[in-house]
């Protein structure tokens, strides 16, 4: 006989067993003369509908519905059950008017929760204005109950695809300029391939930015189809059971057979003849079962294959794992995904822990840092015995853990490094290895009555000032790091000054006879002299606050702390510029900027002017420079003298007039131009 290994979640979802069992206890507790009825299969398995109409219920259809409540009375009253896989939204309002108008007439609804979201999502797109703007996109099988049901409540342009390959081929065609102008809603059948789920997300995140993306696939699936991925990689021969019409179960059999080649499906009873021979060619055979797959089923598949184990003896090997809140658990990691970790706390009983209960630390992907086989312990939040599902979460545990790490860095004075999580009345607060630190405004190193908001989300260094027992809480300082730095950087610049060393520092502030330059914890001042080769009235001409510059060190005292810093260098003097650049005799463009009584002051290059001595602009004797230039006038001049200790120029505009004199009489007068002869 083969090893047989029964996947742990195979059989019923929380939700199908739930609407099995709100049955279960209708026909239980039957009204004499009531009727029951389904509206349409509860769930896709066969076995069990033939067991639902040997009791008496079955199934009809939205167009019976009129015609069965106007038989309703209450002497024989109906009722209706809603399918898990939930009904189109004219449907339910036809029930709902029904009810209202037959006193005989009712209806429950066994839609499953996972389903039910999906209604919502859809709903809530197509308010207002949402049908108009939105585009509803889904990932699953067009003609399933479920599908239709929720797409029937979006009034807007909608689509359904298959697969990734159908789905992808329709964003080159028919939806790129519906992108353009729409904003796309996607979801997922619950029962949907994740595989094929993720590879649809990846292809509309990569063209559309806006797309609004909900994770709608059941949590159980999830699950099912990882666990039953996992069976098949391991046997030569996997069993999937579940109904002909099973959507959940058609998957299953995809990601089995697409590991192990040798899956056989088996629906019903009437199939169990064929288990055996495939059987008894398998050395290791896995079963899996889809979400409405009674465990009946289950237990005769597993007793065919193996008369030598008995289901009820595997299933009670195991024992019932009960958790109680605040319990701390270990598990191991059976999926992972960006926004949760799915654990194994063992007997059948799944983990979860949501993305920001495993890490404070938003950069953190769950998919870069867990994978399955991976041990977590976490601390139990919630607990569903029904579902035997467990909310985790791994933050409290470490904080725990890390409690001491806090109290040693307390009595340390190390400094610790992390990340504002929040800026709250009064301070901040940093979440250090899951512990929570409070850093007062005034220990923040923000002046007071300063904005706190620009620190969230940016990375500090602090030290624990302070701890408060019981309840581990923390006193955080950032100030007091900064000071200690500051302090520690004084001390090395002191160490290292010398007159001539260059800086390169920030603008800190402005006086009128100076600006103060902050050195990396030290403030040295550049006069006003210093700062150019020209005069100004104001350091605000040459420099701003905030501006980084680069000085040199003048003089400096560092027992009074004070630094003398110049700005303006030898090679950036205008005098050492224009002599570098001209001498006595060149001719040069300039500008008159100013003139006095006794001649006009021009512009040789910045910052650099040369006087034009009233006897030098004119060849003739003029009253006053005003008599010929005017401020702002280009001319030529020649520059006749230069005085390098006074740094005085003298500029001539007469030497040029002059000059063209003299060419002018030099010239021969049989080059003179004749005079054409005048005709008579």
């Amino acid at each position: 006989m083969p090893e047989v290994i029964v996947a742990r979640h195979a059989g019923f979802c929380p939700g199908v067993r739930a609407a099995t069992e709100r049955l279960a206890r209708a026909i239980d507790g039957r009204r004499a003369g009531e009727r029951i009825f389904t509206l349409g299969h509860l769930i896709h398995n066969e076995d069990y509908n033939r067991s639902l109409e040997e009791q008496g219920v079955t199934a009809v259809s939205a167009a019976d519905l009129p015609a069965l409540a106007a038989t309703a009375t209450p002497v024989s009253p109906v009722t209706v059950f809603i399918r898990a896989h939930g009904i189109p939204r004219e449907t339910s309002a036809l029930l709902a008017a029904l009810s209202r108008t037959h006193a005989g007439f009712c209806f429950v609804d066994c839609t499953c929760p996972f389903v039910e979201k999906i209604h919502r999502i859809a709903s809530e797109a197509s308010e207002g204005e949402g049908a108009r703007q939105h585009l509803l996109l889904c990932i699953g099988s067009a003609h399933h109950p479920e599908v239709e049901g929720f797409m029937s409540c979006f009034d807007g342009e909608k689509y359904v695809f298959a697969d990734a390959d159908s789905f992808g081929a329709a964003l080159s065609g028919v939806l790129r300029e519906k992108l353009s102008s729409k904003v796309p809603v996607m979801v997922a059948q619950t029962t949907q391939n994740l595989t094929e789920w993720k590879k649809c997300q990846k292809l509309l995140q990569n063209l559309c930015t806006n797309a609004k993306i909900f994770d709608t696939i059941c949590n159980v699936t999830d699950l099912r189809q990882t666990e039953a991925a996992s069976l098949a990689r391991v046997c030569d021969g996997m069993i999937v059971i579940g109904g002909k019409e099973s959507s959940n179960t058609a998957k299953l059999t995809d990601i089995c057979r697409g590991l192990c080649p040798d899956t056989l499906r088996v629906a019903d009873r009437t199939d169990l003849p064929r288990v055996r021979p495939f059987a008894l060619t398998h050395r290791k055979v896995g079963i899996a079962a889809g979400a409405s797959t009674p465990s009946e089923i289950i237990e005769e598949v597993h007793k065919t294959m193996s008369e030598m184990e008995n289901f009820a003896e595997l299933l009670d090997s195991t024992p019932i794992k009960t958790l109680n809140t605040g319990e701390i658990v270990t598990g191991t990691v059976m999926h992972v995904t960006d926004t949760e970790l799915q654990l194994d706390l063992g007997a059948g009983v799944t983990g979860y822990i949501k993305a920001e209960r495993v890490t404070d630390d938003p950069s953190v992907k769950l998919t870069e840092a867990y994978k399955p086989g991976d041990t977590v312990e976490a601390k139990v939040i919630r607990v569903s015995d029904i579902d035997g599902v467990a909310e985790l979460d791994k933050r409290r545990v470490d904080s725990f853990k890390n409690w001491e790490k806090v109290v040693e860095a307390k009595e340390a004075g190390a400094v610790l490094e992390a990340t504002v999580a929040e800026v709250v009345k009064g301070g901040l607060v940093i979440r250090y290895m899951g512990n929570r630190v409070f850093v007062p405004a005034s220990q923040s190193g923000v002046p007071k009555d300063g904005d706190l908001a620009p620190l969230k989300g940016t990375d500090v260094r602090f030290k624990i000032i302070e701890i408060k027992q019981p309840g581990n809480k923390a006193i955080g300082s950032i100030r007091a790091v900064v000071r200690e730095e500051r302090r520690a950087a004084e001390q090395a610049f002191w160490a290292e000054i010398e007159e001539g060393k260059s800086y390169t520092g920030v603008v800190k502030s402005m006086t009128s006879y100076g600006a103060f330059v902050d050195l990396g914890g030290v403030d040295g001042m550049v006069h006003t002299s210093e700062l150019s080769w020209k005069h100004i009235k104001s350091p605000a001409e040459v420099v701003s606050v905030g501006q980084t510059v680069t000085v040199y060190v003048k003089s400096f005292d560092a027992e009074k702390k004070r630094i003398s810093l110049g700005y303006k260098t030898e090679e950036s003097n205008p005098w050492v510029i224009f002599t570098s650049q001209y001498q006595v005799g060149d001719v040069v463009p300039v500008k008159i900027v100013s003139m006095m009584p006794f001649g006009a002051f021009a512009e040789i290059v910045d910052g650099v002017d040369g006087l034009i001595h009233i006897s030098q602009i004119a060849m003739t004797r003029i009253g006053k420079p005003a008599d010929v230039l005017e401020i702002g006038q280009s001319v030529d001049a020649k520059i006749i003298e230069i005085d390098n200790d006074k740094q005085k120029v003298s500029l001539s505009i007469r030497a040029l007039l002059e000059e063209v004199a003299t060419a002018e009489e030099a010239m021969p007068e049989d080059a003179a131009v004749e005079e054409a002869p005048v005709e008579e």
